[in-house]
């Protein structure tokens, strides 16, 4: 254990000599401070894959940037479903789609929906928010709920499961979103048993997701 410990002191200590020696790159620091910004990444991992990347610039630099372009050019959100759409073949979350379904899974990213899918839990469609409706005044409007009213027309989905996260801000939405379905004649359902509080879809497993479908309750509609 000793050893062990010793041995990352030692790495730790190189990899700050290495980046001391560069940091008066600006062009290496803006891009270890973007990387840091990814989910689960800090300053010290970023630094390590920046080195990685450096040392490996055909292999990986000249690629990874040739593909970040083609999906910064004709990859973009969907404004009917919330999805990924390419320019190309359009949208396999909504357009794309030949089985016809009644229920329709409202989740609050992507992340959540490939959970859900993984699980093999749910058959139906999917509608993603892009986010939630938080404390620092998010558009609603971003969150495509207008556009889930015109689905659940559209489709004539005979119900509504709300999959938000059991947060403050994804309870939030989700009430907003029974409400503004409120004139639509459409159960609206939402997860029940299994879904801890404070727990986000995304990181649950799937039994815990199993008993949250198998187990959802209907939604009384308000009486105000």
């Amino acid at each position: 254990m000793r050893y062990l410990n010793q041995l990352v002191i030692l790495e730790y200590q190189a990899l700050n000599g290495l980046y001391s020696s560069m940091q008066n790159i600006s062009e290496i620091e803006e891009l270890i401070k973007l990387i840091s910004k990814l989910p689960g990444l800090g300053p010290r991992s970023a630094k390590r894959i920046v080195l990685k990347l450096i040392n490996n610039r055909e292999e990986l630099i000249k690629p990874m940037a040739k593909n970040l372009a083609e999906v910064y050019k004709n990859i973009y959100r969907c404004k009917n479903c919330g999805s990924l759409k390419s320019k190309t073949i359009g949208c396999n979350n909504c357009e794309n789609i030949k089985q016809k379904f009644n229920k329709i899974c409202v989740v609050e990213n992507i992340a959540d929906q490939w959970s859900i899918e993984a699980s093999s839990i749910y058959q139906g469609y999917f509608h993603i928010l892009g986010g939630t409706i938080s404390s620092n005044n998010t558009n609603k409007d971003e969150l495509l709920i207008g556009a889930l009213a015109e689905r659940v027309k559209k489709e004539k989905i005979e119900e509504v499961i709300l999959a938000t996260s059991s947060t403050i801000e994804g309870q939030t939405t989700a009430y907003y979103i029974q409400d503004s379905l409120k004139d639509i004649n459409v159960k609206i359902s939402k997860l029940a048993q299994g879904l801890p509080v404070g727990g986000e879809i995304e990181s649950l497993d799937d039994g815990t997701l199993f008993s949250a479908f198998k187990n959802r309750s209907a939604i009384k509609p308000s009486s105000g």
